[in-house]
């Protein structure tokens, strides 16, 4: 769903007003690969103690932008030793990170796990304030805004089946079925009444076959599709080979932020660039 204006607008003059006080940018540390983007996207680079992904990481969005940074495991030994001002997670360090570096008196921003586009523009807000990084948080908001806006356009609304190496497919409730609406594609597994993840039903796609498919992760090396694969199923096998398909890059939908809006917009020019069934 694509943020109202006026929630939009309000969350930006959030971002530009900047902190009280002035005070200086915090030195940080990342303990996961999601909170790595956020990082990686709004704090200078010699605010960055260490992260925990780099440049060859393939899950890494912003692998590049990782070059020449320290990276750290997100064992507390290995975080301490870097007096940081600030760590920032999602699910690194575990579920007692917050209140064991709390402890010690370091300061925590725990990203959470946000559920829709609304919970990442408020994410990207407040990451924004825990780094001094407001108007970078603003314009970042306004690019994610924008990729919404993009993935609304007009278009075909084919059914469309998400599909990962594994043979794991999203349905309602989820970021990626959101992402699939955003692109105003259907959903084909929430249609037929899934929620969350799920195995792909082979039998229901037999008798009533995606229009698209969208498939996520298959660039992953390390998480490719072994021999015991429902992907590797005739039917699969069968259904790849002769419906549309549009390939996402698993880096953009990895994390729950601004990358999902990335790729609606990408459904959206990607699904719009097919030919029409008369073609």
């Amino acid at each position: 769903m694509m943020l109202r204006a006026g929630a939009l607008a309000a969350l930006a003059a959030a971002c530009l007003a900047g902190p009280a006080g002035g005070t200086e940018r915090p030195r940080v540390v990342s303990l996961d690969y999601c909170a790595d983007q956020y990082v990686l996207a709004l704090a200078d680079r010699d605010q960055i103690a260490a992260i925990t992904s780099g440049p060859g990481d393939a899950h890494s969005a912003l692998r590049a932008r990782a070059e020449g940074l320290r990276r750290v495991r997100e064992s507390a030994e290995d975080v301490l030793a870097l007096a940081p001002d600030l760590i920032v997670r999602s699910y690194g360090g575990g579920v007692r990170a917050q209140a064991f570096y709390a402890r010690t008196g370091l300061e925590v921003h725990d990203l959470g796990f946000p559920r829709s586009f609304d919970d990442i523009a408020q994410a990207i807000v407040r990451a924004g304030d825990a780094l001094g990084q407001e108007a970078r948080a603003a314009e970042l908001l306004a690019a994610m805004q924008a990729d919404l806006a993009a993935a609304a356009a007009p278009g075909p609304r084919p059914r469309a089946l998400y599909l990962t190496p594994g043979g794991v497919t999203s349905g309602s409730g989820t970021l990626i079925h959101q992402m699939i609406e955003a692109a105003g594609l259907e959903n084909a597994a929430a249609a037929d009444g899934a929620s969350g993840w799920v195995s792909v039903p082979l039998e229901a796609l037999v008798l009533d076959p995606p229009q698209l498919i969208i498939t996520g992760f298959f660039d992953q090396p390390d998480i490719l599709a072994d021999q015991w694969s429902l992907t590797r199923h005739r039917v699969l096998t069968d259904l790849l080979a002769r419906t549309p398909a549009i390939h996402l890059d698993g880096a953009l939908i990895g994390c729950s932020d601004w990358g999902l809006a990335a790729a609606a917009r990408i459904l959206r020019e990607e699904t719009n660039a097919l030919p029409g069934p008369d073609s």
